[in-house]
């Protein structure tokens, strides 16, 4: 172990062992940077489609609650017709 070449072999192989290690976290971190960045623009896309959906279903409410005012209003009139006659058929019998 009092060789100079032996100490230049372990500070070479200290070194090749670091710049391995270095190499494959710096390539692991940019794998893992993209794969999450391809996961949110594919969440994003998801989540917009259904927001679209949601948008189209907010639309089909819209013309449910229109036809149900629609009927409320048919109902009402209705009621008030019936009315009018109760009370004209009531007043013809006095």
């Amino acid at each position: 172990m009092t060789e100079p070449q032996v100490w230049t072999m372990i500070a070479l192989m200290a070194a090749v062992f670091f710049g391995t290690m270095t190499l494959i976290s710096t390539m692991f971190t940019r794998v893992v940077r993209s794969e999450i960045g391809g996961l949110r623009g594919e969440m994003n896309a998801r989540f917009n489609a259904v927001d679209a959906r949601f948008d189209t279903v907010d639309v089909r409410f819209e013309a449910v609650n229109a036809r149900f005012d629609a009927m409320s209003d048919r109902i009402d009139n209705l009621d008030r017709d019936v009315h009018t006659l109760t009370e004209r058929e009531m007043n013809r019998d006095n």
